[in-house]
């Protein structure tokens, strides 16, 4: 099947527009595409009419051009009938945002989709989804485009189970500035499913970490999955609901998905060597570090702050995960205390972390994270700057990227989550370091390049 057109795609139509109701699922999607994205697109309802301004198809089979994906948002009783009328119409794929399928039973309109999809080499998503989020190209979210929020362009593609598990993660990636590249809902996933998946974000250029939400598998498929995420090119993290006997009910009532013994699929995702989320916010912290640094490290921290208390709240977050804050040997710390500010070196401590003092400045911060990342004791720097001290300016965080750039020593940086501070955050971002608005999340990155394992 070829999924470019489905998630790339010039031509759209939506059918199953209502002349009534502009709050209908259809009418959301349809005005969101043609106001805010290039994408071309085409209002389909068997009435026929105009819809403001714009003439309203009565048959996806009269649309002047090629479609190259069809937005169905039908009653499911009819939804078989409007896919095989697309197939015949040459359309290239389809979103199927209708409810009422396996979910609530009707398992057996569900089937009739896939079969005449697959007869017909026909891809489609869903049903009961929400579809593609393609931040250059398309949104098929019948979501008020005024109400979600948008991350911006970037490497990251996201798929998930639950659409409002979706537009969430959209919501937090935005907030902590990761980029996404493309966002798919699969709902039912009737037809296309999450091993499809990866293996075309795999090859997507676009495409540098696949994250998945997942609430369920086909007997036996699970395994295929953590084999297919274990040989992906790419980082995969997953992250899976169903843990509990209650949350496994509650999985069968959203989706109809089998959710499985977790235990056994989190212990193989584990031997696979594949990168578990094991809740939104590890998710969030995972996609950011992998998004920028793809590699394997042991896990032995140094850390360098301008506040005691923030060392040690990193300290024990980093035991808490099973990483390492080696103590620096002797001619590394006298190094350190060397190179600082003499005004610093008797009140400053140098043994792991690094506790530089609210009397530090920039070029402290700078000689010791650059120590650091030439020390063969140490596999990544995480950096906890605290932008309120004194003698600490807005250019700190782009002199220290430089380092990351000439020693190619992963950093992972946090600073306090108040836009006053934007300038701090930029200058890490911009040169591909990471930085989190919380120690937790911080650790967690450098956590995220301990779990994974590159094929």
């Amino acid at each position: 099947m070829d999924f470019d057109p489905l998630f790339n795609p010039e031509t759209m139509a939506v059918i199953g527009m209502s002349m009534r109701n502009d709050q209908h699922p259809a009418n959301v999607i349809f005005n969101k595409n043609r106001l805010r994205y290039p994408v071309k697109v085409y209002a389909v309802n068997p009435s026929g009419g105009v819809y403001q301004g714009e003439k309203v198809y009565s048959s996806i089979r009269d649309v002047p051009e090629p479609v190259d994906v069809a937005i169905i948002a039908v009653r499911a009783d009819v939804a078989p009938a409007t896919l095989k009328e697309c197939i015949e119409a040459g359309v290239k794929g389809a979103v199927v945002v209708s409810g009422g399928f396996a979910e609530v039973g009707r398992k057996d309109l569900q089937d009739q989709m896939a079969r005449i999809a697959k007869e017909a080499d026909f891809p489609f998503l869903g049903p009961n989804c929400l579809g593609i989020y393609n931040p250059s190209r398309a949104d098929t979210f019948f979501l008020p485009p005024e109400r979600m929020v948008r991350p911006e362009r970037g490497n990251v593609a996201v798929v998930s189970q639950s659409g409002g598990i979706l537009v969430d993660q959209l919501i937090k990636f935005a907030d902590e500035g990761i980029g996404l590249s493309l966002g798919v809902s699969i709902g039912n996933k009737a037809l296309i499913r999450e091993i499809q998946l990866m293996e075309y974000l795999a090859k997507d250029d676009a495409t540098e970490v696949i994250a998945f939400y997942v609430e369920g598998f086909e007997e036996g498929e699970g395994r295929l999955f953590a084999e297919a995420a274990r040989a992906c090119p790419k980082p995969v993290v997953v992250m899976k609901a169903g843990k509990s006997q209650e949350g496994s009910r509650a999985v069968s009532s959203h989706t109809a998905s089998i959710a499985g013994d977790y235990r056994v699929f989190s212990s193989i995702l584990e031997q696979m060597g594949v990168v578990e989320a094991r809740s939104e916010f590890e998710l969030v912290a995972f996609c950011e570090s992998l998004s920028c640094y793809k590699r394997n490290i042991e896990g032995r921290v140094g850390i360098v702050t301008g506040s005691g208390g923030h060392g040690a709240m990193a300290v024990d977050a980093c035991l808490a995960q099973g990483l390492k804050v080696p103590q620096l040997e002797e001619v590394h710390q006298q190094e350190m205390r060397e190179r600082v500010n003499r005004r610093i070196r008797d009140i400053a401590s140098f043994s792991n972390p690094i506790d530089l003092t609210g009397s530090a400045v920039d070029e402290d911060f700078f000689q010791v994270v650059e120590v650091f990342s030439h020390s063969p004791e140490i596999d990544v720097v995480l950096v906890l700057l605290l932008p309120y001290i004194p003698g600490m300016s807005s250019d700190l965080s782009a002199r220290l990227s430089q380092i990351y750039l000439t020693a190619q020593k992963p950093i992972v940086a946090y600073i306090p989550h108040v836009e006053k501070y934007r300038m701090f955050v930029e200058g890490f971002e911009l040169n591909r370091i990471p930085v989190s608005h919380s120690i937790e999340g911080a650790v967690l990155m450098v956590e995220a390049m301990r779990r994974y394992r590159s094929c």
